[in-house]
């Protein structure tokens, strides 16, 4: 089965927490902290490797988890690292969060990685917290967050030619006559449900060609598999078109070669732009001097794309198809690549140096004033309830933050209570030593 679209959730490796300890030594007689610092949590890497071909791994799997650091230790011992998770995908994934629909990245070459989602920081232990005034702290800092989300994985082909045109016109008999490839090929329409993949041998030089299943009358609006099909034509370089131009399905040939053409510039103009090849299939049926052939080839040609008879069964025209395709390539080779598309790439990791993270926001939820924001919720979590100097920490922090100024313009007045997460405390306007 080829698979070309899953869905998982990525969750990188929580920070570890610094450690709390101090030193009890001989002839020592006043000890000191030396708790060390947590390790850094695993971050979750995509990774595009050649040897894959489709996302089917991800089908049965759909949920992957980086290791969390360790907690720092005593004797000033910092924790391990938690080990990255590397997750393999075909090249030309698309990597997409789904959250946004925004693209992370688009992996294009075997090798090609970048971290989805970073492990938390580790937090520091004890000892980093001495100041002169503050000797014996007894508190660390908790690790970073892990951070975790749902991604879409979509995967493109990557190949230099791309058969295109409606269902059952000869897609896969010419992939089957021009390569090794073994499509499944019956006379009824979509045969082929999944793309194919080929390489050609033509003179002294070759190229991948692959079979797109075949497109319908709004597929650009996903009717049948629009979407799925169209998608995998993006990344090819040029086009064979194929038409019946027998019109044993009981279509008209000029009628189909506009429909196609009108599919794909829906789709994206992009396609338009691609060099085309023509291939008047099933000549054999009506032979190259019958009328609508000739009336074909002259209203396809005034549209600028060459026209070539065949008949892939028999091996008719087959080579100079292939040969044509072989020559634009050429072409393509010796005029300056247009840039390819640029995705809008974006951090989705929250920095330290944001002002987001460091803010403090204010709420009132009708009874109680409430306090919350990323690095308040990490200094939280490192808070020790049962130590003066901890709760003096976080609460010279929510002062300096100004959250306590903007809590007194919203009305807050003495007894009233303050909440952050599921700690609760009274405020009175004083200074707190």
């Amino acid at each position: 089965m080829f698979v070309d679209r899953a869905k998982i959730f990525i969750k990188s490796g929580k920070g570890g927490d610094g450690a709390v300890s101090f030193r009890r030594e001989p002839f020592v007689p006043e000890g000191g902290p030396d708790g060390g610092d947590g390790g850094k949590g695993g971050d979750v890497i995509f990774l595009a490797d050649e040897n894959l071909r489709t996302l089917m791994d991800f089908r049965y799997k759909r949920k992957y988890e980086a290791e969390d650091g360790q907690a720092g230790m005593k004797k000033k011992r910092y924790g391990r690292n938690g080990q990255n998770l590397t997750i393999k995908v075909p090249v030309g994934t698309v990597v997409i969060d789904e959250a946004t629909g925004r693209v992370m990245k688009d992996l294009t070459e075997h090798g090609q990685s970048f971290v989805a989602a970073k492990g938390g920081k580790g937090g520091k232990g004890n000892v980093k917290f001495t100041t002169s005034t503050r000797q014996a702290p007894n508190f660390a800092e908790a690790g970073g967050f892990a951070k975790e989300r749902t991604v879409i994985l979509e995967m493109k082909l990557i190949a230099d030619v791309g058969l295109v045109g409606f269902p059952n016109v000869g897609k896969s008999t010419l992939l089957s006559v021009a390569t090794s490839a073994k499509p499944k090929i019956a006379n009824y329409h979509f045969t082929t449900i999944e793309p194919n993949l080929g390489v050609v041998q033509i003179f002294d030089t070759s190229f991948v060609m692959a079979d797109i299943a075949g497109i319908i009358e709004g597929a650009h609006t996903g009717a049948g598999l629009g979407h799925q099909f169209l998608k995998h034509i993006e990344r090819t370089k040029v086009l064979i078109h194929i038409v019946d131009v027998s019109g044993s399905e009981g279509r008209d040939p000029i009628d189909d070669f506009d429909k196609i053409i009108h599919e794909l510039g829906q789709y994206s103009p992009k396609l338009l732009k691609k060099p085309q090849v023509v291939a008047a299939n099933k000549i054999d049926l009506i032979g190259e001097t019958a009328p609508q052939y000739e009336k074909f080839k002259a209203y396809v040609s005034q549209q600028g794309y060459p026209v070539f008879p065949m008949s892939a069964p028999i091996n008719l025209g087959v080579k100079e198809i292939l040969a044509e395709a072989a020559n634009q390539l050429q072409q393509l080779l010796l005029v300056p690549a247009e840039e390819e598309e640029v995705y809008e790439m974006f951090d989705f990791e929250a920095d330290e140096n944001d002002p987001d993270y460091r803010t403090v926001y204010a709420d009132f939820d009708g009874s109680d004033y409430i306090l919350y924001g990323k690095q308040l919720e990490k200094i939280f979590n490192s808070t020790n309830f049962n130590d003066a100097g901890s709760l003096r920490y976080l609460y010279k922090y929510i002062e300096k933050s100004g959250a306590l100024e903007t809590l007194r313009e919203m009305g807050m007045e003495d007894g009233d209570t303050i909440k952050v997460k599921d700690f609760a405390f009274e405020y009175f306007d004083e200074d707190y030593d």
